[in-house]
């Protein structure tokens, strides 16, 4: 059955799937979202299949699965369930393009390359995956999988055979594109890299006095501010130490820590006796994290992953804010002379780091405004997104 029927090569039709609890106000739903919205913002007409989790974003048609009532799971990472809520968002996802019509199916996530083939096979229409970091390597980080066990050699197998399904691959950093050519086998000629971009019109410098009036803090305060996800693999163990340094050595420094879930590093921060320099804040909706960014001097990314997106920092950029980064090939594809460069790993140095910044306001202040620049005129989507149409119209034209 070919539900292609579009002849309108400007125009195209896109089911995306997205087999993840949308929109948890998280890095890998930010991508969905922006792309999505700029999709939509040149002509295109975009659906969202997804999980029965999640809030509607405006501007964006979303079509989720049945309520499924014990599975409340928000934060990343695998899941024993995902296999049935996955079967469920493959017959909602085809009930959708019966009526859809779809040009072009567009997969988040392993599991949505995987549903994405099934589909392509009987409705006729191109499959893009659009990766953001190995399957296997994200289930090491979160402790799901041990290293080279007998279930990791699977995934890496079943990774690997999904890889190859798509009729073409995007990554949002280059180093996923090297991955996926060197440890997958993919052809290189499938794979393209599409980094992550930001809404510079959404993220942008607000008030900082309003920010810090809401959020309680101190208009004199030297503040640094982190907004993602709270886990050892995004480096906030190593965050925690660096403070306990930093709060030593800049009289009135404040943290202010964004994102969940926070309750073992608020306990964490309680032990070592830091937890009076920081502000948890806890989940923070995408409309309102502009201004609490806005809050910040200095803003901070310690995440280890090497492979995977670091969509924060498109947001800290975009707001105006000199970052601290660890010194990786991801982190220098986004910031590039605009970063400040930890040593990779090291918490002695992402102190060091955070310090300086703080001290020197005249180079933050300047880091801060070409941060800005590069953002407006580096990675806004409206630039992206030409290059992702550019990517179906090719694949629609193969296939035709």
């Amino acid at each position: 059955m070919d539900l292609h029927s579009s002849t309108d090569k400007q125009r195209h039709k896109i089911l995306m799937l997205a087999p993840t609890p949308y929109f948890a106000d998280r890095g890998c739903h930010v991508r969905i979202y922006e792309e999505a919205r700029a999709l939509t913002a040149v002509g295109h007409e975009v659906c969202i299949v997804t999980y029965h989790l999640g809030k509607d974003m405006p501007g964006v048609r979303v079509v989720r699965i049945p309520q499924i009532p014990w599975y409340k799971k928000l934060g990343a990472g695998p899941s024993w369930h995902k296999p049935y809520l996955d079967i469920l968002l493959l017959l909602k996802a085809y009930a959708t393009a019966r009526t859809f019509r779809p040009d072009i199916i567009h997969a988040h996530l392993h599991e949505g390359a995987l549903i994405g083939f099934i589909l392509k096979r009987v409705l006729r229409v191109p499959l893009l995956f659009d990766y953001q970091g190995s399957l296997s390597g994200e289930s090491l980080n979160h402790g799901f999988l041990k290293d080279r066990s007998l279930l990791h050699r699977i995934f890496v197998s079943i990774e690997r055979a999904i890889d190859c399904c798509a009729d073409a691959i995007i990554t949002s950093s280059g180093e996923g594109q090297r991955e996926l050519v060197r440890d997958f086998g993919v052809s290189p000629e499938k794979v393209s890299t599409l980094i992550d971009g930001v809404d510079t019109e959404v993220f942008r410098p607000c008030s900082r006095l309003q920010a810090r009036q809401e959020l309680g803090i101190s208009e004199d305060a030297r503040v640094v501010v982190y907004l993602g996800l709270f886990s050892s693999y995004q480096g906030l163990d190593l965050l925690l130490d660096s403070i306990a340094s930093v709060r030593a050595r800049v009289p009135g420094v404040r943290f202010l820590l964004m994102g969940f879930p926070d309750q073992e590093y608020r306990r964490k921060a309680s032990e070592m006796g830091i937890d009076d320099v920081i502000s948890f804040t806890g989940r923070v909706p995408y409309d309102s994290a502009p201004l609490y960014l806005s809050a910040g001097d200095v803003a901070v990314s310690p995440k280890l992953a090497r492979t995977e997106a670091n969509g924060k920092l498109f947001n800290y950029m975009a707001c105006g804010l000199p970052t601290v980064a660890f010194d990786s090939s991801i982190n220098r594809e986004i910031l590039g002379d605009v970063g400040i460069y930890a040593e990779y790993g090291s918490a002695s140095s992402l102190a060091d780091c955070i310090v300086s910044a703080l001290e020197d306001n005249v180079s933050a202040a300047d880091l801060g405004e070409r941060s800005r620049q590069r953002a407006v005129q580096v990675h806004s989507w409206g630039a992206r997104i030409l290059r992702l149409v550019e990517q179906y119209q090719r694949l629609l034209a193969a296939k035709n």
